[in-house]
């Protein structure tokens, strides 16, 4: 492999901080462990895709593990443990997850289980917290000149079961509050990291969780509210603990008592799930990007905490947002990213959206990309640019989806719906995004045939997301591609009506 220094030498560039930071992104890119296909029942993973598996674990596990996630890797019995199912007799159990951080996840086809809640989260996640909290304030800070005084934080189910509570742990950091164990190690309370120790304010968080994450994690609610309202309660200088002096300032401006003030998780009213904003995004059902806004807020305002579940209170949460300096959320896996499904846009998305809708300006908007061996905090923009470019514009990736046929192309559209999503909860797709996938997927006939034939109702889809991206204002395409967008469009729904 070339040296950066080597190269920037050998082409006469010198040192130049563009240069670096080119092959650095072309380094992030081409190591990138991508799915390239998807699952089909009872069927072993590729031997080609086992090396991948078993060379980003070995960031992780140590030689006699990695052997032993050889050889299951390999083996599949996922359809014989179906018809054990179905005939009533005994399936073995397995923990879930992420397959990179818990080799224990495989085989496939066992009897899945979740965690143990009491032990969440673990050392192993607080401590990978810690240094994803720290780097999203050393980002933010560098970006906008001083701490965030409050960063609103998206809480997943799925995303703490894969991790063992990384994300609670990282709302727990930002705080500045550590949990505490009992002699049998379950978590069982919590208490302040002093000022001195954390070197940094205590900053806000306002966190919206998953209808999954309140159904499965109502022990964490209780253990993260007591957490805001032990900041909250503190005796402490407001300008070095952001949560107590939000919530001074919400209790007089709302006139209500500290202990309303000090609430800050927001989910769905109990039994639902859901913002709605995919859904809305998908069907096209939404003319002006404040409706998204509306969506969100009007099924996020149910609040959660001491003596409160699930009450109502869209004017605490729209105040709790107007102070929103920055959104976070994790990416949980390499299997399923920003642009693979829409709970991201939902989610991610529609926060951001609901805060630029109160605040009059975007916050900046983060993910946490730590699935990579050398994983950091990134923008939006530069996680759709990176999904982009390894997924949806990489032949690797859109080949092995084509070789599953009707829904190879579906999920290939779903990929381009999923990225539009992102224009219209954050603007955070450039146009030479949506000019490239033009290149790849319409100025290429015969791949386009190709889809055309496997899935034409997906094929049109594709180029109608193209087509309301440009109408919306999301990208400004040259006339002739435009027109030649319509003309393949109209081509495509002629065929259809002839079906």
């Amino acid at each position: 492999m070339i040296e950066t220094h080597d190269f920037a030498q050998d082409a006469y560039l010198g040192d130049d901080g563009y240069v670096l930071g080119l092959l650095e992104g072309l380094r992030e890119i081409e190591l990138r462990l991508i799915p390239t296909g998807l699952h089909v029942l009872d069927q072993p993973l590729p031997s080609s895709s086992v090396e991948d598996v078993l060379a980003l674990a070995a960031e992780h596990q140590p030689p006699p593990v990695l052997a032993r996630l050889r050889q299951e890797l390999a083996s599949c019995d996922e359809g014989e443990a179906i018809l054990r199912a179905l005939d009533g007799r005994y399936l073995p159990p397995s923990s879930g997850g992420d397959v990179i951080r818990n080799p224990a996840a495989v085989p496939t086809g066992r009897n899945l289980h979740g965690l143990n809640p009491a032990l969440i989260p673990t050392a192993y996640a607080l401590r990978a917290a810690v240094r994803a909290a720290d780097q999203l304030l050393e980002r933010a800070q560098a970006e906008q000149g001083a701490y965030p005084r409050s960063v609103g934080l998206v809480l997943w189910g799925t995303d703490n079961l894969k991790t063992d509570g990384e994300a609670i742990g990282q709302a727990l950091a930002l705080i500045g509050v550590e949990p505490q164990l009992d002699d049998l190690g379950r978590v069982h309370d919590v208490r302040l990291v002093p000022l001195d120790r954390l070197g940094r304010p205590r900053v806000d968080v306002v966190i919206t969780a998953s209808g999954i994450f309140r159904d499965l994690f109502a022990h964490h609610l209780d253990l993260l509210d007591r957490a805001f309202r032990l900041a909250a309660l503190a005796d402490e200088p407001p300008e070095r603990n952001f949560v107590r002096a939000n919530t001074l300032a919400i209790a007089a401006e709302l006139e209500v008592p500290l202990e309303e003030a000090a609430l800050r998780i927001f989910s769905n009213a109990p039994g639902t799930y859901g913002t709605n904003v995919n859904f809305a995004v998908e069907s096209s059902a939404w003319s002006a990007e404040e409706e998204l806004a509306r969506i969100f807020l009007s099924r996020k305002s149910f609040v959660y905490g001491r003596g409160v579940e699930g009450a109502q209170n869209g004017q605490l949460l729209e105040r709790m947002l107007a102070g929103v300096d920055a959104t976070f959320q994790n990416v949980d896996s390499l299997e399923f990213g920003l642009t693979d499904i829409d709970h991201y846009n939902e989610y991610l998305g529609g926060l951001t959206r609901a805060v630029e809708q109160i605040r009059g300006r975007r916050p900046a908007a983060y993910v946490g990309d730590f699935v990579m061996p050398q994983g950091k905090v990134r923008s939006v923009e530069e996680m759709v640019a990176l999904e982009t470019r390894t997924k949806t514009l990489n032949p690797r990736w859109y080949e092995g989806m084509l070789a599953h046929g009707y829904e190879g192309v579906r999920e290939i559209e779903s990929h381009v719906t999923n990225t539009f999503g992102w224009s219209a909860t954050c603007r955070a797709v450039p146009g030479w995004v949506y000019d490239a996938i033009v290149r790849t997927y319409v100025d290429d006939e015969a791949l386009l045939n190709r889809l055309r034939e496997l899935n034409p109702h997906a094929a049109r889809g594709l180029l109608a997301r193209l087509l309301e991206a440009s109408t919306r204002g999301y990208w400004q395409p040259s006339p002739e591609t435009l027109a030649e967008l319509r003309r393949r469009y109209l081509d495509l729904e002629d065929g259809l009506e002839r079906l």
